[in-house]
C-alpha cells in the first residue's frame, strides 16, 4: 500500500495501489499504519540534509478515508469505525509535523477530505494543473470535520475567504505552485526537497519551530513544544 526509498539525502514516501480502486489511496486502518511504520522508518533514519517527499501513483493523492470500508465492518458500526479512523490518522498528521526535516508532499491527482489533510500537513504542496486539486469534501458527503482538521487548515490556509471557500462552499482549488505535466511536477518536488536538504540544518530545531507554527493544532495532537539550543553552545 505504500512503499519507502531512499535516494541520497531524499526519501520517497509513494502511496501505491495494484488496482484502479487502490489508486485511490483512501485511508484505512491498514493504510495508515503503513504511512506511519514508513515515517517512523524515516525518522530513525533522520540526519541533517535530510528531507522527504510524499507522492502517489495513478489519478489520486488521496481521496480521503475509506468509508466502503467503515460500511464493510457492520451495517450497525460504519460511524464508530469512521471515528477510529479519525482517531488513528491523527498519528499521521502528528508524525508529519513533528519529522525533523522538511517535507514536501508531490500531488500529482485529486487529494480529497482527509487526502487534502494529508496533503497540507507537509511544508510544501506541489501539484499538477490538470489534474490535480485539493478538495474537502465534508459538507457534500455531510459529514462535520474533525477538531484537528480544523486547526491544520486554520494554520495552513492564510485568507480567511480562501478557508470559508474550502470549507464552506467544498471549492477545489490548486496549489500555489503548479505544474504542466506529472514529469515536471515530481521534478520540482525533488528540487525543493534537495534545496532543502543542502541547507543541513538541524532536524531537531526545525520541528520545533515548525510545532511553533501551527500551536493549536499541535495542541489538539498532544506535541508538545521543546527548546532547541545550538549543539555547540
Amino acid at each position: 500500500m505504500c512503499t519507502l526509498e531512499k535516494r541520497g539525502s531524499i526519501f520517497f514516501l509513494t502511496l501505491t495501489g495494484a488496482s484502479k480502486k487502490d489508486q485511490e489511496h483512501r485511508l484505512n486502518p491498514t493504510l495508515i499504519a503503513a504511512i506511519r511504520a514508513a515515517l517512523s522508518e524515516v525518522r530513525s533514519q533522520a540526519v541533517p540534509g535530510s528531507a522527504l517527499v510524499t507522492q502517489a501513483e495513478g489519478r489520486f493523492f488521496s481521496n480521503g478515508f475509506d468509508l466502503r470500508h467503515a460500511q464493510a465492518v457492520a451495517a450497525d458500526a460504519a460511524a464508530a469505525e469512521v471515528i477510529n479512523m479519525v482517531n488513528l490518522f491523527r498519528g499521521v498528521v502528528s508524525d508529519l509535523l513533528s519529522l525533523p526535516m522538511p517535507t514536501v508532499a508531490a500531488v500529482t491527482g485529486h487529494a480529497a477530505a482527509a487526502g487534502l489533510i494529508l496533503a497540507i500537513s507537509h511544508d510544501y504542496v506541489v501539484m499538477t494543473k490538470s489534474r490535480a486539486v485539493l478538495y474537502l469534501s465534508e459538507l457534500d458527503i455531510g459529514m462535520s470535520l474533525p477538531d484537528y482538521f480544523t486547526a491544520l487548515i486554520k494554520g495552513k490556509v492564510g485568507s480567511s475567504a480562501a478557508r470559508r471557500g474550502l470549507a464552506l462552499r467544498a471549492a477545489k482549488i490548486g496549489a500555489d505552485a503548479a505544474y504542466d505535466s506529472v514529469e515536471e511536477m515530481a521534478a520540482a518536488a525533488v528540487q525543493t526537497a534537495e534545496e532543502l536538504g543542502k541547507k543541513e540544518w538541524s532536524g531537531e530545531a526545525y520541528a520545533e519551530i515548525r510545532k511553533s507554527l501551527y500551536p493549536d493544532v499541535c495542541g489538539l495532537l498532544g506535541l508538545e513544544e521543546k527548546t532547541v539550543f545550538p549543539s555547540k553552545l
